[in-house]
């Protein structure tokens, strides 16, 4: 007599369907990336027909029975991408321990569950790229893609020459390696401020109010104004727009198929 197996859970919802890994399902339905997940495991967040797990290892095949600090999960949406124009003044973040508001907050109320490609930070503005789907959000961020950051930031301070062209080149600053930035000083914005164009292929964290520092500016202003293909344009502050799946695909090129976007 052969012995009973242990299914994966949520094999009787679609017993036709390959199972996978938590992190990977979780992260096409937008909970976060697959990285981020694996976080919330540690935390305790997450829980499959009431048992919380302890381990990113556990295999599915549906979001059915699966909770995220106790609320269910819903199945995965077709693969979608907005714009939005974050203001200053929020967090790119689904929960801030100083309970200060976040960007996924104030968005419209119609949205499904999104997360963000990157981050922007409190101070600073711009564009930034929202998708449901975390696989796809983890691709973007990735510096393989090759896809630029573009920045505008006024800054207080005449900048270091030297430094400025240190930074062109790749510059190490307290001890972290960046790899060359394209970076022109713009124009005058008064007797102290001036303004420059920074182009970015990797987006560490605050990299760019670091490197301006290192040069011997202040910032008081950071905007991002395109990443990749997509541009902030004319777009408001606050506002949100979606992304046309047709523009998803070209974009995305052979990509697109394993992000759902054929």
């Amino acid at each position: 007599m052969s012995q009973k197996k242990n299914k994966p859970a949520g094999t009787d919802a679609a017993p036709d369907r390959k199972s996978e890994r938590i992190a990977k399902i979780l992260a096409r339905a937008g909970v976060a990336s697959r990285r981020g997940v694996e976080r919330m495991i540690e935390e305790g967040r997450i829980a499959v027909d009431g048992k919380v797990l302890d381990t990113p290892a556990t295999l599915v095949t549906t979001t059915s029975g699966i909770t995220v600090d106790g609320q269910p999960v819903d199945e995965a949406e077709p693969t979608r991408v907005w714009l939005y124009h974050k203001p200053v003044g929020l967090i790119v973040s689904h929960g801030d321990p100083q309970g200060r508001e976040t960007v996924f907050d104030v968005l419209p109320k119609d949205m499904p569950r999104v997360i963000s490609v990157g981050r922007l930070d409190i101070n600073s503005e711009g564009l930034l790229l929202l998708t449901n789907h975390g696989g796809l959000a983890q691709y973007l961020e990735k510096p393989s893609t090759g896809w630029k950051r573009h920045y505008r930031v006024r800054g207080h301070g005449r900048p270091d020459s030297k430094r400025m062209e240190q930074i062109r080149k790749g510059a190490t600053v307290d001890g972290i390696r960046y790899g060359a930035v394209d970076l022109e000083e713009e124009e005058s914005a008064g007797r102290s401020n001036r303004w420059y164009a920074l182009v970015l292929r990797e987006g560490k964290n605050r990299e760019v109010r670091r490197l301006m520092e290192f040069a011997g500016v202040q910032v008081n202003r950071l905007l991002r104004t395109s990443f990749g293909p997509f541009q902030l344009g004319k777009l408001p502050a606050g506002a949100v727009r979606e992304v046309p799946r047709a523009m998803l695909r070209q974009q995305l090129g052979k990509k697109a198929a394993e992000f759902g976007l054929t």
